[in-house]
């Protein structure tokens, strides 16, 4: 395999098909002895990841308390 100057790779159909990694798949390059693993990034490292990227970004001026509310489906 060659990395692409975008630091890119290809991974072999074979591999692609043996850990179910379709388009959109998640994956985790890693440290290990005498190299880098490739691996798939479980659903629940995938969540943490998505939560940790949009804690703090909502604005929509509401408090915590209306948030809760809009999201269980109560009126006001």
């Amino acid at each position: 395999m060659r990395v692409t100057s975008k630091g890119q790779i290809t991974i072999p159909r074979e591999l692609r098909d043996r850990f179910d990694l379709g388009p959109g798949a998640e994956v985790e390059v890693v440290a290990a002895e005498g190299g880098a693993l490739v691996r798939p990034t479980r659903a629940v490292e995938a969540g943490r990841r998505l939560v940790e990227q949009l804690r703090d970004r909502a604005d929509g001026g509401l408090s915590a308390e209306e948030v809760l509310r809009l999201t269980r489906g109560e009126a006001d």
